[in-house]
């Protein structure tokens, strides 16, 4: 899961994932720049821990527990967020082209929703994937322990997509498992090619576990030096398992929709205190599953009409009590993991989220709200639609964005004008600096989204 970056969670299969930092030239402050110190999520110890250089001036830390396979680093917990999908919008005078990963256009008849109208966007859905998106990159920048209890953003993105998998699957289930493929692999492939061939140049000799470079359904492998662009993979591993795994999951949660919804938070559970998964590619995959399984299912649920049909007093009281749960778990083993971070305390994260979720999917199901005044703000209405048009490449590409942030805003010392009246030493401006080069990217490769779904390349969405 991404115990990070919007989750980092970063677990060992038969070695170590080193800190990585980028110090200041003579003596000045460095850029902090990661997510903490990363626990074994099981309690057996933690593991040796390796520096790494990313070059001179300012610093960018981040800190790992991970897993070396022959010279080989594999990182299995990491930040979030993301492959987004659209939803129906409740209104239908907002109007807007889908996301790159909606799969093919569905006619109103086809979906459940009675309020849903023509082929608009729910801007409600869209102004959440768009906040995940930011905190995501603001998690990779400052690494805040607290990020997670303010807003999940991977259990958000999970639940919002889960909906959107249950619409969609109301057409033959082979049909939307190779949509979604084909709207995510093309935008992974074209990034993965510039990953792959930095590392193979920077020394990296990958075994046959290169083959998850093309279908990642485990985590691809990679060396020391890229780690800080290919650690964030795991949320597409986890989105893929989920969904060669709806069409099921949707059948059996049709049959006893609140059972499993509760039953669903048993296996993180079980995995903490009676059985632990192998530290690899399938016990990282299989405890990410676990942890996202009920937010993909409160999705479901949201889609299937059976949060509606709850009352007000016990949606609230449950989801308060799993919020209760998960942060109790969290502060309750900060000694044990070394940090209340939830993208470093699986079970936290599960409730946490579990709560935060339902919350919101109940408010949107409850009340119909849609956030279609966002129209009249045409400025934030814009950027609402690029990051939704655009959620594959700023996932992809942020972290590469804010490491060459690191040696950009290093050059500037070079200025003396830009020495004196810029914040040079400030976090917050890197974070400023991450994000222009992110717009930078968003013309230059976000085109690859619109071809992945079949639709003429655009600048911008």
């Amino acid at each position: 899961m991404s115990w990070g970056s919007e989750q980092q969670r970063y677990q060992g299969y038969e070695g170590y994932q080193g800190q990585q930092e980028y110090q200041g030239q003579q003596g000045r402050q460095g850029y902090d720049y990661g997510n903490g110190q990363q626990p074994d999520p099981y309690g057996q110890g933690r593991q040796p821990q390796i520096p790494q250089q990313y070059g001179h001036g300012q610093g960018y830390v981040d800190h790992g527990q991970g897993y070396v396979d022959h010279g080989q680093v594999y990182v299995t917990e990491t930040a979030h967020l993301p492959v987004t999908e659209p939803e129906p919008a409740a209104d239908a005078a907002v109007r807007i082209a889908p996301s790159p990963d909606a799969g093919e256009p569905e006619s109103p008849a086809a979906d459940p929703a009675p309020k849903a109208k023509g082929t608009g966007r729910d801007r409600y859905f869209d102004a959440l994937r768009a906040v995940a998106l930011v905190r995501v990159v603001a998690y990779h920048t400052f690494g805040w322990a607290w990020a997670g209890l303010v807003f999940p953003s991977m259990g958000v993105m999970f639940a919002l997509a889960g909906s959107l998998m249950a619409k969609s699957l109301e057409r033959p289930a082979l049909k939307v498992v190779k949509s979604r493929m084909r709207r995510l692999l093309p935008p992974f492939w074209f990034w993965g090619f510039f990953v792959v061939v930095a590392m193979l140049i920077h020394d990296w000799m990958p075994g046959w576990q290169i083959v998850f470079w093309i279908v990642p359904v485990g985590d691809p492998p990679g060396n020391q030096w890229g780690i800080q662009a290919w650690e964030i993979l795991w949320y597409l591993r986890t989105y893929l398992w989920f969904v060669l795994m709806s069409p099921l999951l949707l059948k059996v949660f049709r049959k006893a929709p609140l059972p499993v919804l509760l039953l669903s938070l048993a296996p993180i559970l079980v995995f903490q205190y009676a059985w632990q998964p192998p530290y690899n590619r399938f016990g990282s995959g299989l405890t990410d599953f676990a942890t996202f399984l009920f937010c993909w299912l409160v999705g479901f649920a949201h889609r299937e009409g059976v949060l509606q049909r709850l009352k007000p007093a016990l949606v609230i009281l449950a989801s308060l009590a799993l919020l209760a749960y998960g942060g109790w778990y969290a502060f309750a083993h900060q000694a044990e993991f070394g940090t209340y971070d939830l993208d470093e305390v699986p079970v936290a994260q599960t409730f946490w989220s579990a709560g935060f979720v339902t919350l919101l999917m109940y408010f949107k199901a409850y009340y119909n709200v849609d956030f279609a005044w966002l129209a009249r703000f045409k400025r934030l209405d814009r950027i609402v639609t690029i990051f939704n048009g655009r959620a594959v490449t700023i996932y992809l590409w942020h972290e590469i964005a804010l490491v060459l942030a690191v040696p950009l805003i290093d050059q500037f010392w070079n200025v003396p004008a830009f020495e004196k009246w810029l914040p040079l030493e400030s976090q917050w401006f890197m974070f400023g600096i991450g994000w222009v080069l992110i717009w930078v990217a968003l013309p230059l490769v976000g085109w690859v989204e619109d071809v992945a779904a079949k639709k003429k390349p655009k600048l911008l969405p």
